[in-house]
């Protein structure tokens, strides 16, 4: 509890116990009402102080001004009529119990967040000379060498140059399960170094790291209201002022009407005290605090998850979202090319590999670093001679005096040799030694592991639409397509391609569309769409930039699981605005009537904020979502 709350609290007892108190002290009239002015003092001074700053700068139609006039009118008329102070000082405790309360559960749930985002390491360690020194992460140049011992946090993003150890990266992915790395890895920002020694070439500064990024996401979601939010806000702006002029009306034309037209007694006091029960059960506190506070609760909730939603109103965006549009490599594969068949004629698979490793180990291609990835030896480069690359077809090498020819199917054609066509899906890589045909080898890019799943889970969840849009050939994507059971695709697209097609995509179906991408050439098509979703463990800048949720680990289940979270959190929304306004009018109701009391005002009140805020703090809970 806060220092603040503490004070708050301390308040409320002593208001409590000389209320109580003083229900035994046998006094009346002016002494009686005196000595109840202490325990409303006690608990009201800052409500007044505030109300009396917001008449002077013209903002007069707020909670405080609504709990000034209805409790000062309270003790009005006590002292002119009935004798009875203890409701006014009531209806100015529970009050502030209910804020007492709903800043406790607003000020938990911060902390929670916080306690999930504290990831921002206060250091970095460099080696200088042989030594060791900690200096700010700010200070930290591209290109540096830092070390990062066991139970630290890895301050910048880079490259692994030297141990191995295993990291915890929940708190940027919400994956329990610890990541062994070794030489060669890449290691992002923000994560825990669980056992040995790691020094690191740093591949960014630290305002461009992963945990800068994360940070600034978080801290710049509560900017983007909902339309929800934006509502809510318009409907205090209005409904504020509209129940205080109906409050003067419900305390003067009754009375009005009664002694002109009825000839009957006015009844000043009782209409009076009508309008003052009518002003605390007006107060919109449950809608105006519940409702942000759910939204906040729904992107803490999925950034636990390792789900970064940059605003409230993508959030409702989200949860209405009935077609996904995905790409294809990075997002619903690998997007890392790997070795999936060797098909020789007589040389054995082993030595086939070695050969087109060594061939290709001058070339920095993706597809000569899965050969050599594939291969898994290191490569003796004194047995490669003659390299010579032919643009578009291949290379020509020879190793260990034998020729080398590898390459496509323009490369065979090209020397005149008779190859084998392959019905693989993937890139053929056809090889010859000494001018004889020796095999091919097929590499393609591997489906991720819960790629289909998260397509099944999305229709369960009421998706109408799965496209998948991608730059590959036509057989290819139809392969990926058919084993996701994608409803649609679109193949040999460039990055202009897609944006049109997401353009007629979104004109056909006529429904919230998202888009999931991972690429550079992504971010317009992430920018165009109802709601862009980017991978954020392997996709660039540019679409983690561009997008409106970040995945930080890169499952596509992941986009299911956001869709759920969004979902519920809009729940909780719709269920806090029917329940705060209905009992509102119920109450507003009866209290023009004359049968709600000051005290079902102070249930109407602070009994719907109390009970608002608890269910608005359920959307902090997504973990068995």
């Amino acid at each position: 509890m806060s220092r603040k709350q503490k004070k708050m609290l301390i308040r409320i007892i002593i208001s409590a116990v000389m209320m109580v108190g003083l229900y035994f002290v046998p006094v009346k009239g002016y002494a009686k009402f005196l000595m109840y002015l202490v325990p409303y003092f006690v608990i009201g001074y800052d409500i007044l102080k505030k109300s009396v700053k917001g008449i002077l700068k013209g903002q007069v139609f707020d909670e405080n001004f609504l709990m000034a006039a209805a409790t000062v009118g309270a003790l009005a008329i006590g002292l002119v009529r009935t004798g009875d102070y203890a409701e006014a000082v009531a209806v100015m405790l529970f009050y502030q119990i209910g804020e007492l309360f709903q800043d406790y559960a607003v000020g938990k749930s911060r902390r929670n967040i916080s306690e999930l985002m504290d990831i921002r390491p206060d250091y970095a360690n460099i080696e200088n000379n042989g030594v060791t020194q900690k200096v700010d992460p700010d200070e930290i140049l591209t290109g540096s060498i830092i070390v990062v011992y066991p139970g630290e946090k890895v301050p910048i993003d880079g490259v692994v140059i030297d141990g191995t150890s295993t990291v915890d990266t929940s708190a940027l992915t919400g994956e329990s399960i610890p990541k062994d790395i070794t030489v060669g890895d890449e290691v992002i920002s923000g994560c825990i170094n669980m056992s040995g020694v790691l020094k690191i070439r740093t591949t960014k500064e630290f305002g461009e790291s992963t945990v800068s990024k994360i940070l600034e996401l978080v801290e710049n979601a509560s900017s983007r209201k909902s339309k929800s939010e934006k509502f809510i806000s318009k409907f205090a702006r209005i409904y504020t002022p509209a129940v205080c002029y109906s409050a003067v009306a419900l305390a003067v034309l009754p009375p009005l009407v009664r002694m002109i037209i009825m000839g009957l007694s006015p009844e000043w006091g009782d209409w009076i005290y009508r309008a003052l029960t009518f002003l605390v059960i007006s107060c919109p506190c449950a809608l105006v605090i519940s409702i942000p506070m759910s939204f906040f609760g729904g992107i803490g909730g999925a950034s636990k998850e390792g789900i970064l939603i940059k605003g409230s109103n993508y959030i409702e965006m989200l949860a209405k979202t009935k077609c996904v549009v995905f790409d294809k490599t990075g997002t619903l594969t690998q997007g890392v090319f790997s070795v999936s068949g060797i098909h020789h004629n007589e040389m054995e698979n082993e030595k086939l590999l070695e050969y087109a490793a060594l061939a290709e180990s001058g070339s920095s291609h993706p597809i000569s670093k899965s050969l050599k990835r594939a291969y898994g030896k290191e490569i003796d480069t004194r047995r490669v001679s003659d390299i010579k690359e032919i643009s578009g077809k291949g290379i020509i090498a020879t190793v260990d005096d034998t020729k080398v020819i590898i390459g496509n199917d323009k490369l065979m054609k090209y020397f005149g040799i008779k190859h084998i066509e392959c019905h693989c899906t993937g890139t053929i890589i056809h090889m010859a030694l000494n001018g004889k045909y020796a095999g091919h080898i097929v590499i393609s890019d591997i489906i991720k592991e819960n790629s289909k799943s998260a397509i099944t889970e999305l229709k369960k969840l009421g998706v109408e639409k799965t496209v998948m849009l991608t730059g590959d050939l036509q057989k290819s994507a139809e392969n990926v397509a058919n084993a996701l059971g994608i409803d649609e695709f679109y193949s040999g697209l460039l990055p202009g391609d897609k944006v049109d097609k997401l353009e007629e995509i979104m004109k056909r179906e006529n429904v919230n569309s998202a888009f999931v991408g991972d690429g550079i050439n992504d971010a317009p098509v992430l920018s165009m769409a109802d709601i862009g979703i980017a991978m954020g463990a392997m996709g660039s800048d540019a679409a983690i930039e561009a997008a409106d949720v970040v995945l930080m680990d890169d499952d596509p289940m992941k986009i299911a699981k956001a869709v759920k979270i969004s979902r519920k959190c809009m729940s909780i929304v719709y269920q806090n605005i029917v329940f705060a306004i209905g009992i509102k009018l119920i109450c507003l109701l009866l209290g023009a009537v004359g049968i709600a009391n000051m005290w079902l005002a102070i249930f109407a009140d602070v009994g719907v904020m109390i009970i608002a805020v608890l269910n608005a703090v359920r959307a902090l809970f997504v973990k068995k979502i």
